[in-house]
């Protein structure tokens, strides 16, 4: 009995262990399929719709230059992280995709307030522009 419970503690242990990174924070990464899906969009026409769509909906909480400094940033309980580093510019554009559609924590979910997957393309787009 006692080693069943032993072993069941060191098992729940290990799993956190591998949910968590180092700093407390949990992974987010997008479903095989989610990650895997193309961008439909390109082009200056995209990018520029895509700066005005971040400008309205995520400049408030990542900053002009999407490095995590907005006027709403001190106001959130997570990090809303800096979009110039290569770790996250590393994300396939189907992961951003659907870390914008779906949201998780303080970052809400766009999908109502941008019902047009070509908009929430264009700020993937948009977003590419602000690595170092």
């Amino acid at each position: 009995m006692k080693k069943t419970i032993f072993l069941s503690a060191v098992l729940g242990l290990s799993v956190l262990c591998f949910a968590f990174k180092p700093d407390g924070k949990k992974p987010w990464n997008a479903p095989a399929a989610a990650a895997s899906k193309a961008n439909p969009q390109s082009g200056a026409e995209s990018i520029s719709n895509g700066k005005a769509l971040f400008a309205k909906h995520c400049q408030s909480c990542h900053g002009k230059t999407g490095m995590g400094d907005g006027t709403k940033a001190s106001e959130l309980k997570t990090e809303p992280g800096d979009f110039s580093k290569a770790t996250f510019q590393s994300q396939s554009d189907g992961s951003i995709f659907y870390k914008v559609s779906e949201g998780r924590d303080d970052m809400p979910s766009f999908k109502k307030k941008m019902p047009e997957a070509n908009d929430m393309w264009d700020v993937v787009n948009y977003v590419r522009t602000l690595k170092k």
